[in-house]
């Protein structure tokens, strides 16, 4: 069984696509269902130059309605139909998400294969919008230009590892050792009752991804985002542009350092870089002088717990 929880990245350029670099989209690997973040331009190219499957892709998580961030949706729909896709996909995203595809789905006459489930996010409160087996993801509040919402991505309580030793020594039925991983005692057939605690070791904690999508500096996220193991922030200006940065309601290098400082998180990954940057090392640089374990969003490269900064090497931070 699978126990990945890992971030690929698919785009990483702000407003516009550059020569390099395409509009934001992430891919989270949770035990191999996929759980698309954002969608623009090229994603669907993107996920396919990575060989990663459309049809893993159940849920996809949409921040805000700026197009650089759900113009690769529709598309995307179109190809998992044209693919013969017949499980039902699930949308999440501000009002007016649904408006948007299904107005052009109407027009083009598409009637698709699959059913689409629209879940409207309320983009200024923090509130779970997914819960299942396998993850929950809450919406984090942001502060953008329009509505704008970010997401958490907090894995299940895993069960408690049961210690094969225990097995062997109370000799304890098999049909009984699922409840003994939730947390129950064993009782053996002269009546004594062993501890859960000496039967089991703890498992591990659970990992997390917060996701700040565009927003300026905004301090109320700190106690959501609390202690994650991945933030990803978008940085699109150096610090020298914070004016600029504070107009479009985005924040520099040095304000998404400063958030994963206070936050206390474990690593910053760095995102949504203005066209104007062609070398990217100088925004990681300025980012690591708040917060030392940063990275960049590379597109292609995949992000987990155990990321160091030796597997990105200067060279390539060069776009």
């Amino acid at each position: 069984m699978s126990n990945a929880f890992e971030l690929t990245i698919l785009g990483t350029s702000s407003a516009a696509p550059t020569r390099n670099r395409q509009p934001t989209a992430q891919v989270l690997n949770v035990n191999d269902r996929l759980y698309l973040i954002d969608c623009g331009e090229a994603t669907q190219i993107q996920l396919k130059r990575y060989k990663i499957k459309f049809s893993k892709i159940d849920h996809i998580f949409i921040s805000h309605l700026h197009g650089d961030h759900y113009l690769g949706l529709l598309g995307l729909i179109s190809s998992m139909h044209l693919e013969g896709r017949t499980s039902d996909l699930h949308i999440y995203g501000p009002h007016g998400l649904d408006e948007i595809i299904n107005i052009q789905l109407k027009y083009s006459q598409t009637q698709l294969k699959y059913k689409l489930h629209f879940n409207e996010v309320n983009t200024e409160i923090n509130k779970v919008v997914l819960s299942n087996d396998q993850i929950t993801v809450s919406s984090i509040p942001l502060k953008h230009r329009i509505p704008c919402t970010g997401y958490l991505f907090l894995e299940s309580q895993k069960q408690r590892k049961i210690r094969k030793d225990k097995l062997e020594e109370y000799q304890i039925p098999v049909n009984q050792i699922n409840d003994i991983k939730d947390g129950a005692d064993f009782t053996t057939e002269s009546g004594e009752i062993i501890p859960n605690e000496e039967l089991t070791l703890p498992p591990a904690a659970p990992r997390s991804l917060a996701y700040c999508s565009d927003t300026a500096y905004h301090e109320d996220v700190i106690p959501i985002i609390q202690g994650a193991d991945i933030l990803y922030h978008e940085a699109t200006f150096t610090e020298d542009l914070s004016e600029r940065a504070h107009e479009t309601y985005h924040s520099t290098t040095i304000e998404a350092g400063r958030i994963a400082h206070k936050a206390k998180v474990k690593k910053l990954i760095i995102g949504h870089f203005s066209a104007r940057y062609s070398d990217l090392g100088p925004l990681l640089e300025e980012t690591k002088t708040v917060f030392e374990n940063s990275y960049l969003a590379i597109e292609g490269e995949t992000y987990n717990e155990e990321t160091t900064n030796t597997s990105q090497p200067s060279s390539e931070v060069l776009q």
